[in-house]
């Protein structure tokens, strides 16, 4: 199934300017990035591709099959984002490419330097002075769903290159460095969960994304987490967004729906049912939720699952 969280379809080039079928690529200049849109209309496979900066990659239409980091092929989907280090060379099939149903993706390649000032301002405002950690980029998570911020923010990126603003390279700096900082802030929340399975609850951080996570299907009160990690409840709201981008309530509700999706797989269970099963005392507010994120209803949600199981 497609993720809600799609980009905008950027309009396709017209036939008489394409100069291939496989990746045909557009440039766009900013001060401090390029952003390209490449697009295949034909079935091709093994195609390499390697940028010499830094490099956001997010799926428009279509369909690609990964190779990268000598890890095994995934699907590449629209809805999702790959980041990849430069000199990184990506291998690609397109196995759906087609004239009438082309794959077209966007690739923001950012100056290093400009990375390394949007970390050191990371790391100069944005740790927690008694658990401090280096903020970086890194690449045991490199492939992505877009949740509402990053396709936005990629969106406003694509028309910002594409207007003939003045000053668009003002908004493209500031929506670039808040896409940066969303994904390592979105990096940090999975290193976190991963340290609290291999060591344990050593930080107040693992303490309480563990305690969350043990306490899924029951209530979960957010002074009793502000207690959990000795914090008021201002500074609590504050501490969590700046360390994984997300509130607390947003992220319990992820959690929830993730669990929530794993269980409308087992048809035998009722959208009520589900509900209670993952902590949600108002069937109601599940069904928003569950739309809010997924973009469909639970109960669409589990009749795609049927279709899909037959």
């Amino acid at each position: 199934m497609r993720s809600k969280n799609s980009l905008q379809h950027i309009d396709l080039t017209h036939p008489k300017y394409l100069q291939t079928l496989v990746e045909n690529r557009r440039i766009f200049n900013l001060n401090n990035c390029e952003l390209n849109v490449f697009e295949s209309y034909q079935q091709a496979y093994r195609v390499p591709l390697t940028f010499s900066d830094f490099v956001i990659t997010s799926m428009i239409r279509g369909k690609k099959v990964m190779h990268l980091f000598d890890d095994p092929a995934f699907d590449y989907l629209p809805g999702e984002t790959v980041i990849v280090p430069a000199n990184q060379t990506m291998v690609i099939d397109f196995p759906e490419a087609s004239v009438e149903t082309p794959s077209q993706c966007i690739a923001l390649a950012v100056d290093a330097a400009y990375i390394a000032n949007t970390l050191n301002y990371l790391n100069s405002f944005y740790n927690d002075k008694e658990e401090t950690h280096e903020w970086n980029l890194q690449f045991n998570q490199y492939h992505f769903d877009n949740d509402n911020e990053v396709s936005e923010l990629i969106n406003k990126l694509i028309r910002v290159c594409n207007s003939y603003d003045t000053t668009k390279n003002i908004y493209a700096d500031l929506n670039l460095k808040e896409l940066l900082i969303r994904l390592v802030q979105s990096q940090h929340l999975q290193q976190v969960k991963t340290e609290i399975t291999h060591s344990g609850n050593k930080t107040r951080l693992q303490y309480v994304i563990h305690f969350i996570h043990e306490h899924l299907t029951d209530k979960i009160l957010i002074d009793e987490l502000c207690r959990k990690a000795y914090l008021s409840r201002n500074h609590f709201f504050k501490w969590f967004k700046e360390q994984f981008g997300v509130t607390p309530l947003d992220y319990i509700n992820q959690e929830r729906i993730k669990l929530a999706k794993q269980l409308l797989a087992e048809q035998q269970k009722s959208i009520t049912n589900v509900s209670a099963l993952c902590g949600f005392s108002d069937v109601n507010y599940f069904v928003c939720i569950f739309k809010k994120i997924e973009g469909i209803t639970p109960g669409v949600y589990q009749g795609c699952m049927k279709l899909g199981q037959q």
